[in-house]
């Protein structure tokens, strides 16, 4: 008859038809074979008193693995799961349960930092951690300067003893306010008394997730302690993030507000369409402006401009700029008096004298039949009149971008509309834009033909803008790279349909 074969958690059972395989026999106390294997889930007890009943008792501050375990300003959990919850001097296989019927659900680990001044002194957080069953890697530290060392950003979670020598006696917080300032982004258990309540919620205001009391503490509340925190602080960090999300877009509504204004036509009979897109990934707003507005003997003024540069401050800037026009314009100024002072506050404004901006302005008369035009070093509006094709406005004597020269001019020149037309105003972002022909760009001769050709579609406001811009883009093979501002201004004869 074969002698019976033992198997041992190391050895699972064979399946049935299989041999059996031989069982080595167990070695003695204090051979290389009772030591841990690396991987093994081992409680730390399991790694003390190895040498026989003789061999004193002392806490828990073995090795596993050749990983530091739970001492002073030391590592413990590096090297070893806590609380895998195991008999004593049993060792399992990698990742299985002392139960040999089959495997057990691990729970994913939580690495914890304990900060506190004597951390194997009325109790010990790796037996708690065990009788509860957790898996959790531990770290402790004295103070705050050994766990500032230790504080990686693996660590999920921070037990703080709230009576740390050496606090200040006008402030019992003081440590857990450093340690809030030390570690922003980890959950943080404040550990007291329980003669302290108030200190404990106090605790918690001041930004601690969760609080405990050391006279009534277990394996089992610790554990659900910690992962509450953990989650508690995740929840946290998510609403602050979806705040901050919220408050970012208030701030970019505001801007927005700034830089596309609502045009003020009220009493003319011209019809207004803009479009913008800005050139920076995901951003809401560039440096391109625009605005419309009409003064109180019938002329209807039109801007459009582009603070070089489509970062944020330039949208800024950008905003200063409109105001500022608006505000000079509804004051009477137009032309060369207008742009001076623009030029002014661009200047005073302005975080570095490199910066410009050029500029388009139109004077439309109340007949609505001509013009005054200004640019300063922006390009010239394109014009479709009834039953002719879309051409730029000549002019050959512009002035340069504002903040470029001191002391300039900036000419002024007569057009004439006529009786129906459309005047397309935009920013070079538009125009600079790749054709997909080799480093072609699209410039301003296509354009031109670009919009003719959207025109003998019958398009003609919103549409043809958004029509515009879409082709540039794909033209471009994906976004364009500088901000695009497009604005349209349209007079028809009365019964007439819109322009063309």
């Amino acid at each position: 008859m074969p002698a019976p074969q033992m198997w041992s958690p190391r050895t699972p059972p064979p399946g049935p038809g299989e041999p059996a395989p031989v069982t080595p026999a167990a070695p003695g106390p204090g051979t290389p074979g009772d030591l841990a294997r690396p991987g093994d889930l081992v409680r730390p007890d399991a790694l003390l008193d190895r040498g026989g009943p003789e061999a004193p008792s002392r806490p828990a501050t073995g090795t596993a693995s050749g990983a530091t375990a739970t001492g002073l300003g030391t590592s413990a959990g590096l090297g070893a799961d806590l609380g895998a919850s195991h008999a004593p001097g049993t060792l399992p296989h990698p990742g299985r349960a002392a139960d040999p019927t089959g495997p057990a659900p691990q729970a994913t680990a939580l690495n914890l930092l304990v900060i506190e001044d004597d951390p194997v002194g009325p109790f010990t957080v790796s037996e708690l951690l065990h009788t509860a069953g957790t898996r959790v890697r531990i770290r402790t530290a004295r103070n705050l300067t050994e766990a500032e060392r230790l504080l990686t950003d693996d660590v999920n979670c921070i037990l703080l003893d709230l009576a740390l020598p050496g606090r200040d006696p006008d402030d019992e917080l003081a440590a857990l306010r450093a340690l809030l300032r030390l570690a922003p982004r980890h959950a943080v258990l404040a550990l007291t008394a329980s003669t302290h309540a108030e200190r404990a919620a106090e605790a918690v205001r001041v930004g601690a997730q969760d609080y405990l009391f050391r006279d009534e503490l277990d394996g089992r509340l610790l554990s659900r302690a910690i992962r509450y925190a953990v989650e508690r602080k995740r929840a946290d960090t998510a609403q602050y993030k979806l705040a901050e999300s919220r408050l970012r877009a208030q701030e970019n509504a505001r801007l927005e507000r700034g830089l596309l204004p609502t045009p003020l036509l009220d009493g003319s009979d011209l019809r207004f369409a803009a479009r913008y897109r800005p050139g920076r990934s995901r951003a809401l707003l560039g440096g391109d402006f625009y605005d419309t507005v009409r003064t109180p003997d019938g002329t209807v003024h039109a801007m459009i401009g582009d603070v070089c540069g489509h970062g944020p401050d330039e949208a800024a800037l950008g905003v200063e700029l409109r105001i500022a026009w608006r505000a000079l314009t509804l004051a009477g100024l137009c032309g060369d008096a207008l742009l001076t002072t623009l030029q002014q506050v661009l200047e005073h404004e302005r975080d570095d004298d490199e910066i410009f901006a050029t500029l388009c302005t139109v004077d439309i008369a109340p007949d609505g039949r001509r013009a005054e035009l200004s640019l300063a070093g922006h390009p010239a509006p394109l014009i479709a009149r009834a039953g002719s094709p879309a051409s730029l406005l000549a002019y050959e004597s512009g002035g340069p971008a504002l903040g470029l020269l001191p002391q300039t001019r900036w000419p002024r020149r007569r057009v004439e509309l006529g009786d129906a037309w459309s005047l397309l105003m935009y920013t070079d972002g538009l125009i600079e834009g790749r054709t997909g022909v080799g480093n072609q760009r699209l410039g301003q001769e296509g354009m031109t033909e670009m919009v003719n050709r959207l025109l003998t579609t019958g398009l003609g406001g919103e549409a043809l803008l958004e029509a515009a811009v879409t082709e540039a883009r794909e033209l471009n093979g994906g976004e364009l790279t500088d901000d695009v501002a497009v604005l349209l201004l349209e007079r028809t004869r009365p019964g007439d349909p819109p322009v063309p």
